[in-house]
C-alpha cells in the first residue's frame, strides 16, 4: 500500500510546486504589465494636461513622477492619485486634494516600505529629489531631514503654506510585521528655497522623533 501512495504524494507535491511557481510568474507579469500601462497613461497625461486612467476600471491614475539618484543608485517612480488600497499596490500615492490642486505648495506622498519606497532606507540628507507634475512642471528638492514618527502619539499634517515635499513610509524596513506604529518621514525643500550665505537653513514641518543615522 505504501508503495502505491508515495507516487501519488510526489505528484501532489509536484503539482503544488508548479502551481505556486505559476502563480508567482503570473503575479510578476501583472505587476510589469501594470507599470507599462501606468507609463503609457503618464505620457498621455502630459500631452493632455489632464488625468488619464491606466486601464478603464482603474480607481487611480498617475499624477506625478518622482526621481531620486545617489551616485549610481537611482529610482524613477510614477506617483498615483490617492493614498489607499487602490493606488499603493501599484506605486506611491499622493493625497487626492494635493493631486487635484494646482500650485499646492506642500506635497505629501506615501508608499510601502517593502516595494516602491524601499529606497528611502538609502536616502541621505542633501540628496536631490525631482518631482514632475501632470503639466510637465519640474521641481527639484533637497532632502533636509529624516525623522521617525510614532503614529500613536503624533499626527503628521502637511500645511499648504509651506513649500516642501514629504515622503512617508512604514518603519523599520526590516520589521517582521507590517502595519506597525512607526513612520519614516523624509522632508525636502525646493532648491530655490535655499538662499546663499544664509545664517540658518529654513526649518519646516512638524516636530517628530528624530532618528539620525537611518542608513546604518
Amino acid at each position: 500500500m505504501r508503495i502505491k501512495v508515495m507516487p501519488g504524494i510526489a505528484l501532489l507535491l509536484l503539482a503544488a510546486g508548479a502551481w505556486q511557481f505559476g502563480n508567482g510568474v503570473w503575479m510578476d507579469f501583472k505587476a510589469h504589465l501594470a507599470q507599462h500601462l501606468i507609463s503609457q497613461a503618464w505620457q498621455r497625461t502630459l500631452e493632455r494636461h489632464a488625468p488619464v486612467r491606466p486601464w478603464p476600471w482603474a480607481d487611480t491614475w498617475p499624477v506625478a513622477r518622482l526621481q531620486w539618484q545617489h551616485g549610481r543608485d537611482s529610482v524613477d517612480l510614477y506617483v498615483l492619485a490617492g493614498i489607499n488600497g487602490a493606488s499603493l499596490p501599484f506605486g506611491p500615492g499622493m493625497d487626492n486634494h494635493m493631486a487635484d490642486s494646482a500650485g499646492h505648495k506642500t506635497v505629501l506622498i506615501a508608499g510601502h516600505r517593502d516595494t516602491h519606497f524601499s529606497f528611502l532606507a538609502r536616502v541621505h540628507a542633501g540628496d536631490r529629489l525631482i518631482l514632475t507634475d501632470m503639466h510637465g512642471r519640474r521641481q527639484v528638492y533637497r532632502v533636509t531631514r529624516l525623522q521617525v514618527l510614532d503614529a500613536r502619539r503624533t499626527r503628521l499634517t502637511a500645511g499648504s503654506d509651506r513649500p516642501e515635499l514629504i515622503l512617508v513610509t512604514c518603519y523599520p524596513f526590516d520589521a517582521l510585521r507590517a502595519g506597525g506604529p512607526l513612520r519614516l518621514v523624509v522632508t525636502a525643500l525646493p532648491i530655490n528655497a535655499f538662499k546663499p550665505h544664509a545664517d540658518k537653513k529654513p526649518s519646516y514641518g512638524p516636530t517628530l522623533v528624530t532618528y539620525r543615522r537611518l542608513s546604518e
